[in-house]
């Protein structure tokens, strides 16, 4: 049996108007989005990482973490649905089972997953890499069997846009469709006419990510209706007033502007939680290329 919150998401989606699901990252958030009245939420893990670990989108918060603060804002928004980010699956098709069963068992109304590479990044950070399309198959075939309540929703997320193109991202989004996904998410396209042809070309309820100083360009909820997208999230919406109003808050107390604090892109906002950091630490502990005719 599906809960309450499923089956709305699935009636809405049924009911053919655009689901419009701001981005929730803690208590307050969840609880403010369900007070206001809207129909859906997105558990967005940039969120999630910045406001519960202090980390950057790039891969750190690990897959229990996620699971945890799903519960909580599931039991936070009640029957209004909650569509969830949970990266990669957080490893191999098998541990994609387990996610998939802890997501189920947490209440979330849809699960998102995407073929990036471990560990991903923020889908509009540059240096994106991909696992190849036959992975992804794997991992999508691994959560569809996996689930055991066909009424939780499988999102199939494709980041090729940036490395490979639009073409390649409108190919992966079909074979996914053919896979099982219910939903089809193209991370960052990179203008209006590409978000055209992705409604035109990907045939599947379409999810469109619209991130404040992202890559994709702002779209009116009327435009995406009439283009026949099925939902548009908007991750950044609530965490980035609440970060704006906490600078504010926190430069004034202090005697300073802010200015020089305010993040204009993703990249300027992960590095308020350390990016910079974590990159070169990353860099220092990158194996060195083999050298010809030395074992790997």
């Amino acid at each position: 049996m599906t809960t309450p919150a499923r089956a709305r998401l699935r009636e809405l989606l049924d009911a053919g108007r655009l689901v419009v699901a701001p981005g929730v990252f803690d208590g307050i958030s969840a609880h403010l989005a369900r007070r206001t009245g809207h129909v859906a939420a997105y558990l967005t893990g940039a969120g999630v990482a910045a406001s519960g670990f202090g980390l950057p989108d790039i891969g750190l918060v690990t897959q229990t973490e996620m699971v945890e603060r799903a519960r909580m804002m599931v039991r936070v928004l009640g029957d209004v649905p909650l569509l969830a980010d949970a990266d990669t699956g957080y490893g191999a098709p098998v541990n994609v089972v387990r996610t998939v069963r802890e997501y189920q068992d947490a209440g979330v109304a849809a699960i998102q997953l995407e073929d990036q590479a471990f560990p991903k990044k923020c889908g509009h950070l540059p240096d994106k890499e991909l696992v190849s399309a036959a992975d992804f198959l794997r991992t999508l075939g691994a959560a569809v069997e996996a689930r055991t309540d066909s009424g939780m929703l499988i999102i199939a997320r494709t980041d090729a846009r940036g490395p490979l193109g639009l073409d390649e991202a409108i190919k992966r989004a079909n074979m996914y469709v053919a896979a099982g996904a219910d939903i089809l998410f193209v991370e960052a396209p990179q203008s209006t006419e590409e978000i055209e042809r992705i409604a035109a070309e990907v045939e599947a309820p379409l999810l469109l990510n619209l991130v404040i100083g992202g890559l994709t360009p702002e779209q009116s909820a009327e435009r995406l209706q009439e283009l026949g997208f099925a939902v548009a999230i908007h991750p950044s919406a609530a965490l980035a007033h609440s970060a704006l109003g906490s600078l504010t808050a926190l430069c004034r107390l202090r005697g300073i502007t802010v200015d020089a604090f305010l993040p204009s892109r993703p990249e300027e906002f992960f590095n308020l939680v350390g990016m910079a950091e974590w990159f070169e630490l990353g860099e220092r502990y990158r194996p060195a290329p083999a050298r010809e005719g030395t074992e790997s």
